[in-house]
């Protein structure tokens, strides 16, 4: 079980600000694109040093919108990772996109590049929940966009956001099951479905905007899992669902806790050496980032080891949101440890006895029960 190595690029320019969005993106007149590019490849070289010996197995250009990137910033960064870095010969390399005709220009570009997977933002089928969510597309742009992204791409997949204000169950689960037809007749095997949440610094949370009640939000999950299963889109992570093979590489290094490299304003990272994990934080600033790598050729604002208690609760946070839930051997080779030696037995096996997790030699994992209570669950365990 050789562990898996991505590298993130963050572009965080988009062409407006969504209500919901609480990512690290603004809206910027101008961009030096040359400026940028330079940037990025600057920083590929410092992190290149530590982790030269490592094989890449995916790179994830997110956002911010990076199909606003100049094609040529993106074949340049591609470049410089293959000479960098022994890479993969399966080599999943994601780009992030908005539905929109201008930015189906570009798609070809990206292409010939080197991407090979495009995720498209397209958050609803339906034009008065788009208004609603803020998008500058429509529904009918969103279809046309994966129409010609699935003619480019081997492989696509689309955002959808539910549990938004006056969604009721039968609803979301019309929308849901036309959603997984038109993506099974175009071919795309992933989907990623997400509850709409009220962040603090969005403009939903300075207008007061109500999220939907846990009662609703659990009776909207369980549709989506049924409907998801039921057509062949299993969840593989909490909100994340795929035909078998399709699942999101890059992410699952996330999930799994392996390690990363992250490159750009805000970008987190995670590195590993002789099981000594550290985290890795970039200026949040753009300017401050492009500034940071221009004078110094890096823009790591916080670097910091990782205590053997922080680095298993991370494994745990995100490991019990896969279906394949904590692997044992995995564990083991990431941290030295066993896994069943770091809880507690009771916990373990209240949990099991309540019907919450699934426990074997080799693994921890929650339940569909368990995946609804899922924070609860971590808390007991965790604390």
């Amino acid at each position: 079980m050789t562990p898996a190595f991505g590298i993130y690029i963050h572009w965080p320019f988009c062409q407006s600000k969504c209500p919901y969005c609480d990512f690290n993106s603004l809206v910027a007149a101008g961009i030096d694109q040359e400026k940028w590019r330079n940037a990025y490849l600057a920083e590929l070289n410092h992190y290149a040093s530590d982790t030269a010996d490592r094989a890449v197995t995916s790179v994830f250009f997110g956002g911010g919108t990076p199909s606003l990137m100049d094609k040529t910033t993106v074949a340049a960064v591609i470049d410089r990772i293959a000479a960098l870095w022994p890479v993969s010969p399966e080599l999943e390399i994601t780009a992030e996109a908005n539905p929109s005709s201008a930015e189906v220009a570009v798609f070809e570009g990206f292409n010939a590049a080197g991407v090979n997977r495009l995720s498209i933002g397209a958050q609803s089928f339906n034009d008065r929940t788009l208004s609603f969510l803020g998008r500058l597309h429509g529904a009918e742009e969103a279809k046309n966009t994966l129409e010609a992204a699935s003619r480019i791409f081997d492989r696509v997949s689309f955002d959808l956001i539910y549990a938004h204000p006056g969604q009721s169950a039968e609803n979301w689960r019309q929308e849901l099951i036309d959603s997984l037809q038109f993506a099974s007749e175009l071919n795309i095997g992933h989907v990623s479905l997400y509850q709409l949440t009220i962040e603090p610094g969005t403009n939903f949370h300075r207008d007061r905007m109500a999220p939907a009640d846990d009662e609703i939000g659990g009776q909207l999950f369980e549709i989506t899992q049924e409907i998801t299963e039921k057509n062949g889109y299993p969840a593989y992570e909490i909100s994340n669902h795929a035909w078998p093979g399709q699942e999101c590489r890059h992410n699952l290094v996330y999930w799994r806790g392996e390690d990363y490299i992250g490159i750009g304003p805000g970008a987190h990272g995670r590195l590993t050496t002789d099981i000594i994990t550290e985290t890795t934080l970039c200026h949040r600033a753009p300017e401050k980032w492009l500034d940071a790598v221009q004078s110094t050729g890096a823009a790591c604002q916080k670097r910091q080891k990782l205590t053997g208690e922080e680095r298993f609760e991370e494994i745990v946070l995100m490991g019990l949101r896969l279906k394949e839930g904590l692997s044992q051997q995995r564990f083991r080779q990431l941290t030295g440890q066993s896994l069943f030696g770091k809880f507690d037995r009771d916990n373990l096996q209240f949990l099991e006895k309540e019907g919450f997790l699934e426990i074997s030699d080799d693994y921890i994992r929650a339940t569909s029960t368990g995946l609804q209570r899922l924070n609860a669950i971590l808390d007991r365990l965790l604390n």
